[in-house]
């Protein structure tokens, strides 16, 4: 059992979403004001917080960047807002998942329980050997022991990528963290790149595929299952 916070605005969904959500076997906690929302997190957080971006008080995306500037617990944004410019906006801001609203209460449990085995899963990463380790000469780097060769662009987008496996990172946050000193540069550079580095990483490591892509939002670092 997971412990959740629900901070939802509207009455019906937040009794829909906990309704799911226990039947799923979490221990969900409803808080509709966003100040109430951001103590909780930073003074006791759960194992997971669902947030609605239309939060009274504190709006859901500045809590989410309060929370950002303290610790990586997982977040998953919902919100009605559909341009994919907002959704590039939470995640930009370090939400784990995005859903839009309308949806299914029993596609939100699988994100959430989806998302919750991510998180574990980084947690015992970062408490054993890492799968990619960075150093010796210039633009080098292993995967699994194996050596690979990068050009500077492909070591700045696996760094960044791996630091945080399993977070969804759009092109934009890619752009800036490896391309933060071309300023006529634009975001679809980050592709090619990406194509390239697949393609070292599946000749290092061919029976896992390290990078995976999210339609129409960007890329996330898959480590091979423990």
């Amino acid at each position: 059992m997971s412990r959740i916070l629900l901070a939802e605005k509207g009455r019906e969904m937040a009794a829909v979403l906990l309704e799911g959500l226990q039947r799923a076997g979490h221990d969900v906690e409803h808080i509709a004001d966003g100040a109430a929302v951001l103590d909780r997190i930073l003074s006791s957080p759960p194992a997971l917080t669902l947030l609605d971006t239309a939060l009274p008080r504190i709006g859901g995306l500045r809590v989410l960047e309060q929370v950002r500037s303290h610790s990586d617990h997982p977040i998953i944004v919902l919100t009605a807002r559909t341009r994919e410019a907002d959704r590039l906006r939470g995640l930009d801001l370090g939400a784990d998942d995005y859903v839009c609203k309308p949806f299914s209460p029993r596609e939100v449990v699988a994100r959430v329980n989806t998302v919750l085995r991510r998180h574990a899963q980084r947690q015992r990463i970062a408490m054993a050997s890492p799968s990619v380790a960075f150093g010796g000469s210039a633009h080098s780097v292993r995967i699994e022991g194996r050596l690979l060769a990068l050009t500077g662009r492909e070591l700045n987008l696996l760094q960044a990528l791996s630091r945080e496996p399993g977070r969804v990172f759009s092109r934009s946050a890619l752009l800036e963290a490896a391309f933060a000193d071309a300023l006529d540069v634009n975001e679809r550079a980050v592709d090619g790149h990406i194509k390239n580095l697949r393609r070292k990483l599946a000749a290092a490591s061919p029976a896992h595929d390290w990078i995976r892509s999210i339609y129409g939002v960007g890329f996330a670092f898959e480590e091979r299952p423990a």
